[in-house]
């Protein structure tokens, strides 16, 4: 099965595909889609848009699994963000593939056995569990594979880490 993890963002979305096989899980790709600054709000939606359903299209994935929002002081921030990810909604629903959303505290707790886990140490687990040779950059991309992995065990255990 081929997960599709998303770590959303309006300025850079980190992407990280994965294929689960028994107990066995391996990258399949990972990387980041970059906005510019000077593009208008709706010409970085776009891109969002055009690059996700891209790696749907190549890759093909069963499901996807994207991170809430968190905010605490930046509503302005939060409500764009939530905007780019209604564009990762439907480009999942375009494609008939499920999709599951994770709060962050969720996905260290499934990766690290840790709601409060540091950003390192979600990282080390992520290239330790998928046999790199490093940790995977862009940060966000660490972070989707990150997303995809914990979607996986949610999927073979049945067990939600809430």
């Amino acid at each position: 099965m081929k997960i599709l993890g998303i770590d959303p963002g309006t300025l850079v979305v980190g992407y990280g595909i994965i294929e689960k096989s028994g107990s066995e899980v391996k990258v399949i790709d990972f990387g980041a889609i970059k906005t510019e600054k000077n593009q208008s709000f709706p010409e970085r939606l776009k891109t969002i848009h055009t690059r996700v359903t891209d790696l749907i299209s190549i890759h093909k994935p069963d499901q996807m699994a994207v991170e809430e929002v968190f905010f605490s002081k930046n509503f302005k921030s939060a409500i764009k963000i939530g905007e780019g990810r209604g564009i990762i909604f439907l480009c999942a629903a375009t494609s008939n593939i499920p999709i599951t959303e994770y709060a962050a505290r969720v996905v260290k707790k499934a990766i690290v056995g840790n709601g409060n886990a540091h950003k390192g140490q979600v990282q080390e687990m992520v290239k330790v569990i998928l046999r790199l040779p490093e940790i995977p950059q862009p940060e966000d991309a660490s972070d989707a594979l990150a997303i995809a992995i914990c979607h996986s065990h949610n999927l073979q255990t049945g067990h939600s880490y809430f």
